[in-house]
């Protein structure tokens, strides 16, 4: 396998997708060397073929705000590859989605879907509609036409969506409810749908959880107690707040948390009460983190900034891709940060990226502070 050559290849027929390009890079670069070693996966061109969607679906999702006026939005599936089972992944709806953003989602969760060893592909799909400032009955009638486009092309042997960003239990609902309306059957068609009909239990947690439950085990690996450490979260949604609460449980404290309109800053630390608030601020619908220092005087809230300035022992992006650049990797080694671990897909730049691995593998040698990294 010759990177450079596959991604040259790849850059020509998407030009301009960055997010995508990055992530297939990141993949190649880190199974190279096995790869390289099984000419039979050269000869098949299991790598070119890894690398392309199986198809991708772009629809306009027409719908009816509160006021009767009709908006148009951008809807899209793509199913990356099904080569194990049906395809499986996220529907996110922000208004940063694009397809490739949802390409590198996609390509990403063909992996992460075949570690599970459930017989899972991968998928990822969503729309440039973004829930924040819209009424309930606004995101039901989005959801309900986003489902009309779509559902032929799902289905529990076929392709299985499920919640991220901007698509809690409360779309799924919505969703879900349009597509029994169509399909005539109930089936595990969504995953992230309420407990109440068919729904899993602490499906919620799942990701903040686990990614906190393998950061503890990056720690004891490296001898390293994550009792009293203090610990930088990006975001505040369903991740971050799983993140949290399961980081205070094991003894950590979790001092910042942070939002499109900035950080915030808590050295009592985000615990009890305060992490109850978080699921409030997000079922707010206003996307922002400000009113925290509302109710809590003691927290410091910073516009505009990230939190990665702050002086942890633990960072972890835990909001949206790429949201941790260079700079920020600098501050953090800086500071003399002992982990980073991206709970987020992609949450760090492929600059960050480098550091990081660059700061860890030379720590020896150069006398620099040691870094447990892990990249999502």
């Amino acid at each position: 396998m010759n990177i450079n050559d596959i991604l040259s290849s790849l850059e020509a027929r998407h030009p301009g997708e960055s997010e995508f390009l990055q992530a297939v890079k990141e993949v190649l670069v880190s199974i190279e060397d096995v790869y390289n070693q099984h000419p039979e996966f050269e000869k098949n061109r299991i790598i070119e073929r890894l690398v392309e969607p199986d198809r991708i679906f772009t629809f306009k999702v027409p719908w009816v705000d509160d006021r009767g006026d009709i908006q148009v939005n951008i809807g899209y599936r793509v199913q990356f590859n099904n080569a194990i089972g049906p395809y499986k992944g996220g529907l996110r709806f922000h208004a940063s989605v694009n397809l490739s953003s949802l390409k590198f989602l996609g390509f990403e969760q063909t992996f992460k879907n075949a570690l599970t060893t459930l017989p899972m592909g991968g998928g990822k799909g969503g729309s440039d509609f973004s829930p924040r400032g819209k009424s309930n009955a606004e995101i039901m009638r989005f959801c309900q036409a986003f489902i009309l486009e779509l559902w032929r092309n799902i289905g529990p042997d076929t392709d299985v969506p499920a919640g991220d960003i901007g698509v809690g239990t409360r779309e799924i609902g919505y969703m879900y409810g349009m597509y029994k309306k169509l399909a005539r059957e109930n089936t595990g068609t969504f995953t992230g749908k309420g407990l109440e009909y068919g729904g899993s239990l602490v499906r919620p947690e799942a990701t903040g959880f686990g990614a906190l439950y393998f950061v503890n085990e990056m720690l004891k690996a490296k001898n390293i107690d994550i009792k009293g450490k203090t610990v930088a979260v990006s975001g505040f949604g369903n991740v971050a707040w799983g993140a949290t609460l399961k980081a205070t449980e094991l003894g950590a404290k979790v001092v910042t948390i942070s939002g499109p309109d900035g950080y915030i800053y808590d050295a009592d630390g985000v615990s009890g009460e305060k992490i109850e608030y978080m699921l409030e601020l997000r079922d707010s619908g206003n996307d922002i983190v400000a009113p925290y220092a509302e109710k809590f005087p003691n927290a410091v809230f910073h516009a505009g900034k990230k939190p990665w300035g702050e002086k942890v022992d633990i960072a972890l992006p835990c909001a949206i891709q790429n949201e941790l650049n260079l700079q920020d990797a600098q501050a953090l080694i800086a500071n003399g940060v002992t982990c980073v671990a991206e709970v987020s897909n992609m949450g760090c730049t492929a600059e960050a990226v480098d550091f990081f691995i660059e700061q860890h593998a030379n720590v020896g040698q150069l006398l620099r502070h040691p870094i447990v990294y892990a990249l999502h």
